[in-house]
C-alpha cells in the first residue's frame, strides 16, 4: 500500500482508541465517508483481533488500519506492585472486585505481528515504540503501509531509519495514551509546536495528532506541513464508537472540567479527564502493564456500575468540544476543512 496516495485521498484519521472505542462499526462509517479508519490491537486476544478484522471486512470495507502497541520496558520490582496493590484496595472495596494480577507481558506481540502478515490490512500502526527494521519488512511485503506514533524528532527519525513509510506526530493534548518511546525522555510540547520540526526532519508522510476536534484545528495541522490529520477524542460521542456511555456522557458533563496526564490506570502517562480515581493515585508507580491489568477489574466494576470517578475516561484537551454526530458527517465536515486547506477534493 503506498502510503502517500493513501493519506493523499484520506487525509482524516480516526485514531486507533484501545479498550472498546474503536469498533468495526466505526471503522467503516470513517471509510464510508472517506477517511481512513483504525482498529486497535491492544490488550486484545489475537483471537479477538481476528475477529474485530472479519468484521470490518464483512461490513464491506477493505481499506483501514490496525495499530499495535510494541513491548518496552521491563517488569516492576515486585515491592512496588504489592504497594500499589494496598494503595488500591479502597477501590476494590468500593465495587467489590479484586485488584487483578501485576502481570507482566508483551500484549501476544509475535502472534499479533504473524497474523498482520498473514491477512495484511492497508496500514498498520505502532504506539510505544519502534519496531525493528525486520518487522517492518515483514509488514511492507505482506502489502501494508507501516506508522510509527513519535512525541520527539528524535523518534520519528528512529523511525523513519529503521523503514516505516511514515510518522504519527502526537502531541502533549492527546488523549489517551502518550506513544513516547521512553515515558522518562518525552517531549511534551503541543502539536503545532513539535510538527515543524518533525516534518523538517524527515522525507516520510507526517500525520498530526493531539488535540484535533474541529475544521479550525484540522486547517492549522495541514498547514503546518502535516500530510494528514488523525482524531480520537473527536469520535468518542458518535453513534459507532464502543466508548461507555458514561464515558461518552462525561465528555459534555460539566462537572468535568479539565484533563490531566496520569499513571495511575495503567503505569504509563494517559490523558484523560481529571477525575477521583487520578486525584487520589497520583504516585502510581512506572509499571506498564501490570498497573493495567491490575486496575482492569476495578475499572470495568466502575464502569458497570456507572461510577466516572473510577474509570479511564481517556479524552484530549479539546474534549468539550466533541460533538454527538454520526461518524460519516463528522468526516464529511472535517474533510471539507482539509480540502480548504489545499489538497485533493473529496470524491
Amino acid at each position: 500500500m503506498d502510503l502517500h496516495e493513501l493519506l493523499g485521498a484520506r487525509r482524516v484519521l480516526q485514531a486507533p482508541m484501545a479498550g472498546g472505542a474503536s469498533t468495526p462499526a466505526l471503522v467503516h462509517a470513517v471509510d464510508g465517508a472517506g477517511g481512513l479508519g483504525s482498529l486497535a490491537a491492544g490488550y486484545l486476544s489475537v483471537e479477538a483481533l481476528a475477529e474485530r478484522i472479519s468484521g470490518v471486512r464483512g461490513l464491506g470495507t477493505d481499506v483501514f488500519g490496525v495499530n499495535v502497541f510494541v513491548p518496552s520496558g521491563a517488569p516492576a520490582p515486585v515491592s512496588v506492585l504489592d504497594g500499589y496493590r494496598r494503595d488500591l484496595a479502597a477501590e476494590s472495596v468500593r465495587h467489590g472486585a479484586e485488584v487483578g494480577p501485576s502481570t507482566y507481558d508483551d500484549d501476544a506481540w509475535d502472534a499479533k505481528i504473524d497474523l498482520l502478515v498473514g491477512s495484511p490490512v492497508s496500514v498498520v500502526s505502532f504506539t510505544f515504540g519502534c519496531p525493528s527494521t525486520k518487522v517492518l519488512e515483514r509488514l511492507r511485503d505482506a502489502g501494508s503501509a507501516t506508522v510509527v506514533t513519535a512525541t520527539t524528532v528524535e523518534e520519528a527519525r528512529t523511525a523513519v531509519a529503521r523503514g516505516a513509510d511514515g510518522v504519527c506526530v502526537q502531541g502533549v493534548e492527546a488523549g489517551g495514551h502518550r506513544a513516547t518511546f521512553d515515558p522518562a525522555r518525552g517531549d511534551d510540547r503541543p502539536l503545532l509546536s513539535l510538527l515543524p520540526e518533525v516534518v523538517g526532519a524527515v522525507e516520510v508522510p507526517v500525520i498530526a495528532a493531539g488535540g484535533i476536534m474541529t475544521e479550525e484545528d484540522v486547517a492549522a495541522a495541514l498547514t503546518s506541513g502535516a500530510t494528514a490529520v488523525q482524531l480520537g477524542t473527536a469520535f468518542l460521542r458518535c453513534p459507532e464508537s464502543g466508548a461507555q456511555p458514561a464515558h461518552k456522557a462525561a465528555l459534555a458533563d460539566p462537572s468535568f472540567t479539565g484533563t490531566s496526564l496520569t499513571r495511575a490506570f495503567t503505569g504509563r502517562p494517559a490523558r484523560g479527564l481529571t477525575n477521583r480515581f487520578m486525584t487520589e493515585h497520583p504516585d502510581a508507580p512506572a509499571a506498564y502493564p501490570e498497573v493495567h491489568h491490575m486496575t482492569k477489574p476495578l475499572r470495568a466494576a466502575a464502569a458497570r456500575a456507572g461510577d466516572t470517578g473510577g474509570m479511564a475516561l481517556w479524552a484530549g484537551t479539546g474534549f468539550r468540544r466533541a460533538r454527538e454526530l454520526p461518524a460519516a458527517d463528522l468526516v464529511a465536515a472535517l474533510r471539507e476543512a482539509a480540502v480548504s486547506s489545499g489538497g485533493p477534493r473529496p470524491t
